[in-house]
């Protein structure tokens, strides 16, 4: 399941998943998506391993941009990521 996040003001949507194992490693799946002509670009990092992967349409600079800001909330998103996202972790 994903569960919104956060909505950057380059329209850019973020949400993530459940915190899940990954060889004996917690981890949470980010993904990435901007709305553009024609389609969206789109992107999913990992954390906490920051890995990039299924990268359509955005630019080095843009995913740079965008890991400094994930490394600003990573915690925020983890914790969430291990309640079942921001609404149940609220009690919404």
């Amino acid at each position: 399941m994903m569960y919104p996040f956060m909505t950057l003001d380059d329209k850019t949507e973020v949400v993530h998943s459940d915190a899940y194992d990954v060889n004996g490693t917690e981890t949470v799946k980010v993904y990435f998506e901007q709305p553009v002509y024609g389609g969206f670009h789109s992107a999913e990092c990992y954390l906490p391993s920051y890995e990039w992967k299924q990268v359509e349409g955005f630019s080095a600079e843009e995913l740079e941009k965008y890991e400094a800001y994930l490394k600003s909330v990573a915690h925020i998103i983890i914790e969430l990521a291990r309640e079942g996202g921001f609404d149940h972790a609220a009690n919404l």
